[in-house]
C-alpha cells in the first residue's frame, strides 16, 4: 500500500488494486489498530471509520481537505 503522506502520527495511503470495479478516489488514513476511509471528490466525505472517535475523524477530515489539491 503506497503512503501518500504521514501527518502527526496518522499514515495516510491507498491501496493500487482496490475494488472491483474499480472505487472512486479515496484515501485511507491509518495510525494505532484504527482506520478510515475518505472519498475525496466531489468533496471529502467519510466512508468508512473503523476505531476513531468522532473529534478524531473531524480532524483528519480537515487534515485530507487540506491536502487534497496538493501535488504529489
Amino acid at each position: 500500500m503506497p503512503v501518500v503522506f504521514r501527518f502527526d502520527g496518522f499514515r495516510f495511503h491507498f491501496y493500487s488494486n482496490e475494488g472491483d470495479p474499480r472505487e472512486p478516489v479515496h484515501i485511507h488514513a491509518a495510525r494505532a489498530g484504527a482506520d478510515g476511509k475518505f472519498w475525496l471528490f466531489p468533496e471529502v466525505e467519510l466512508a468508512y471509520n473503523r476505531g476513531f472517535a468522532a473529534r478524531t475523524i473531524r480532524r483528519l477530515q480537515d487534515i485530507v481537505t487540506s491536502h487534497r489539491d496538493k501535488p504529489s
